[in-house]
């Protein structure tokens, strides 16, 4: 009998009520870390859930592309998605040698470590003015994954890529709807599912390429006007390519960057010994934000498919056939990461894929640890004690995975 036809691997239903699967990817990883799995009604995949042939696979783009897709979709929706505006956007995520190399230097020199630390001033006022509302919440409670977690890389890519303060909440809307498609919560309403899709697309399309054409008439000196300005190879960047980039910066940066902190809090108040450490301990804070990464990897995975008749860990992987990496399962991996279920935020050794590796190594990881550090040590500061005030409530996702609703009841320090 097989270990697992992948359905508990990719149905976004199962981790909104089961969670990630760790205990079968610790199976998997002992017995078969290359498995192949044909899901019913999805397409096959080959689940890759080892740490070192993630590593291989990530860093050998051109055996291992990205252009075919990276996500695994049900096949009744192939066709729809390629039907809608996203079928025509194209992101740097889907791009390969030496298309990808062009184009992600377009907005590369934004995200380096000091063009970030340039915005330090707009990240910690984002922190401060976030956990100052805290003070005025009834009762000391709040919903931390919606009140916190959402709201602050959401100020931030808001100011980074000129989108109005006004418009911050229609912009959380359609990226909830985008990365939670299958959540009855969350997804664009609308009994037909195709349909809602192909709008959900077009207000994305016209509300980037509104701000687009601003920028060309009216240029800044901000990220939005390097993006609709930009050139490869001396000519201009397509106008599917430049909301392409604007959609997965905003959409990609924001949701990964907001279950992280979510996460990561429910990860703390699980953990209160881990809390205290960080509150009395406040130069652990890089350590610390590399844990939460590791600990709540929000990519679960990313799909490629081989170029080339191939193999992977002596599995022969035929051309045309999709291998889906699985960030969580490698960062629990025991061959890596000692006592790996142990969420212990001065872990000395912590190479975490988080980020992911090699050629589509995250354009935005120095951003989401700045903006992650800064709320951290604003939350640790002026938090004196935290806990649970309700149940948790996962995002129905498989590809972008975290939490949705997240009770808390705290205490803030006086002054």
């Amino acid at each position: 009998m097989t270990i697992t036809d992948g359905s508990e691997l990719i149905s976004p239903h199962y981790y909104a009520e089961h969670g990630a699967p760790h205990d079968l990817w610790t199976r998997l990883r002992n017995e078969s870390p290359v498995h192949w799995c044909e899901p019913e009604g999805f397409e096959p995949f080959w689940a890759i859930t080892r740490y070192a042939d993630i590593v291989d696979i990530s860093t050998q783009p051109e055996l291992f592309a990205s252009g075919p897709g990276i996500t695994v979709i049900r096949r009744v929706q192939r066709a729809n998605l390629e039907e809608s505006a996203f079928g025509s956007m194209r992101v740097i995520i889907q791009m390969d040698p030496p298309e990808h190399r062009a184009v992600r230097k377009v907005a590369s020199p934004t995200f380096t470590p000091r063009a970030i630390r340039s915005l330090d001033d707009e990240i910690e006022l984002s922190a401060r003015e976030l956990v100052d509302e805290l003070a005025g919440l009834a009762g000391g409670e709040c919903d931390f994954a919606t009140d916190i977690a959402a709201a602050h890389p959401l100020r931030i890519l808001a100011h980074m890529l000129g989108v109005p303060r006004e418009q911050e909440p229609d912009i959380l809307r359609l990226t909830n709807q985008l990365f939670a498609i299958d959540d009855p919560d969350l997804q664009r309403e609308g009994d037909d599912r195709e349909q809602a899709t192909m709008e959900l697309g077009m207000e994305l399309y016209a509300m980037f390429d509104a701000i687009i054409q601003d920028r060309r008439a009216n240029p800044r000196d901000d990220l939005a006007t390097v993006l609709a300005t930009a050139t490869v190879d001396g000519e201009p960047l397509g106008p599917m390519e430049t909301v392409g980039y604007y959609l997965i910066i905003f959409s990609a940066g924001h949701d990964t960057t907001k279950n992280a902190l979510a996460g990561g809090m429910r990860a703390f108040l699980e953990h209160p010994d881990e809390w205290r450490k960080l509150r009395e301990n406040p130069d652990l804070i890089d350590k610390a934000v590399e844990e939460v990464g590791r600990w709540t990897s929000p990519v679960n995975y990313m799909k490629r498919t081989a170029t080339a008749d191939t193999e992977v860990r002596g599995q022969k992987i035929a051309a045309g056939e999709s291998l889906v990496m699985f960030y969580a399962s490698a960062n629990r991996d025991e061959d890596v990461f000692d006592d790996p279920f142990r969420f212990v935020i001065d872990r000395e050794s912590n190479r975490q894929l988080g980020f992911g590796i090699g050629e589509h190594f995250c354009l935005g990881a120095n951003m989401a640890r700045r903006s992650q550090r800064a709320l951290w040590l604003e939350l640790a500061r002026r938090l004196e004690s935290i806990e649970f005030a309700g149940d948790p409530a996962q995002i129905h996702s498989a590809f972008v995975v975290g939490l949705k609703h997240l009770p808390m009841r705290f205490a803030l320090a006086s002054g």
